[in-house]
Formats: structure tokens, sequence, C-alpha cells
């Protein structure tokens, strides 16, 4: 796919192997504002790049932010990669505008590849994948690890 157009199914399912998470979570929040419906799979190995302990690190000091009335109150941090990667998603799209609230409804993360995406055609978006060795990325499942 060169550019987001909309000749795309209206249900699309999206790979994740091997994907920028920056990148990906700003092509995804188009289509949805597009009115397509996007399922996201194996979003545990969705990469994030820059420097593995920075990462982790700067991760760990945004789950210390609680409420200082009360912990229950709020606010909750996802650790796991599906919720992390809609939460990205969730914020690029518009806060307070029905279409954001509606475009957020038609978004589904998943680990791993389930059932009923099995048999349907997975797409990869251009210029969302990694450029370097996997290894100069943090994958969604070692953020996950090391925070949770």
């Amino acid at each position: 796919m060169n550019e987001i157009n909309n000749d795309m199914p209206k249900s699309v399912v999206i790979d994740g192997t091997n994907l920028v998470a920056g990148r990906l979570s700003s092509r995804v929040a188009k289509l949805l504002l597009l009115g397509k419906n996007i399922s996201i799979i194996n979003c545990e190995k969705i990469m994030i790049s820059g420097n593995k302990r920075s990462i982790i690190g700067e991760y760990k000091q945004y789950l210390k932010i609680s409420s200082i009335i009360n912990p229950k109150h709020g606010p909750f941090h996802s650790r796991r990669p599906d919720t992390i990667m809609r939460k990205m998603i969730r914020g690029m799209l518009p806060k307070n505008k029905a279409t954001g609230k509606n475009a957020f409804k038609r978004l589904r993360t998943y680990i791993g590849s389930p059932t009923k995406t099995r048999n349907m055609e997975k797409i990869k978006l251009d210029k969302t994948e990694i450029t370097k060795a996997p290894m100069h990325y943090t994958s969604m499942l070692e953020l996950g690890k090391n925070v949770g």
C-alpha cells in the first residue's frame, strides 16, 4: 500500500511483526478516521526504536504517576503489549470529538493471532517496517516483561 486511500477493504488486519510502533500508530489512526475497522495482530512483536535502557526507564517513570489521594482512583497504566499499543493509537485520535471516539471503537489489538483473523488477508503498511537489525529496537514483549 503506497498511500492511505479509500480503495482498501472496510475491515483490515495488520500484522505487527517487525513494525515500528510510532509509525504504525499514526498510519492506523488515519485509517480509523477514514472509517476502517482495524485489527492489529502480533502486538508483542511490534518494535520501539531507541535505546532499550532509556525506553524501559522512561516507562517505569511513567508507571509511578498515581493519584495523590488514593492509588485506587487511577490513573491506571497498561503493561500488556496489546493495551500499550491501543493507548498509543488512542493518543493520536481526536480526544473529545465523536469522530475520535467512534474511530477508537473500531480498533482491535491482539497478542498473537486469534482464530477469527487467521483466514483474513494481512497487510503491511509502507514505511512502517524496521530499517536496522532487530537488536537496535525494543519489542513490546520485552517492555511488558521489564515493567510488569
